[in-house]
């Protein structure tokens, strides 16, 4: 399918090998632009899907990685990462700081480090399914495997 052959999926995963991930890279059938889609088309509870989602921290993105069962408190996350303002960032600002397009922000493959926090609620579940670059792509990982590969700390978003 042309998806794995999208530029931001070889990306990820050349980043998903060289960082010595489990997971390959999952083309699905349908754009999974949402949680629910996702978990939908993969068969499993929408909380274990791990949305990624940009913020804007004071200027600077943060990568947020939370269960698709949640949303995040912008208050608490700002006050976790030690900065004055966590918006909601733009489709400009994602594809500045990532190099994806919204729908598809994979944890890795980005064109300098992220940084990132993972949504503690996530280690409840023992495959962990995250965005491969690309709407339609999507690779199983862990928990414990979402914070080696990004470097990110443990953090509760709700």
């Amino acid at each position: 399918m042309p998806e794995k052959s999208h530029p931001n999926v070889v990306r990820v995963a050349a980043s998903l090998r060289e960082l010595g991930a489990t997971g390959e890279i999952v083309v699905l059938p349908e754009a999974a632009p949402t949680a629910a889609s996702a978990a939908e088309q993969l068969g499993c509870e929408v909380g274990a899907i791990a949305n990624s989602l940009i913020f804007d921290a004071d200027g600077a993105p943060l990568l947020v990685l939370t269960s698709g069962a949640h949303r995040v408190d912008v208050t608490l996350i700002a006050r976790t990462a030690g900065v004055a303002k966590v918006r909601r960032a733009t489709p400009e600002f994602v594809r500045e700081a990532t190099g994806q397009p919204i729908g598809g922000v994979a944890p890795v493959g980005h064109p300098a480090p992220v940084r990132t926090l993972v949504d503690t609620w996530l280690s409840k579940h023992e495959v962990v399914w995250a965005a491969g670059g690309h709407p339609h792509t999507v690779f199983p990982t862990s928990f414990d495997e979402l914070l080696r590969l990004t470097g990110g700390a443990a953090v509760d978003v709700e």
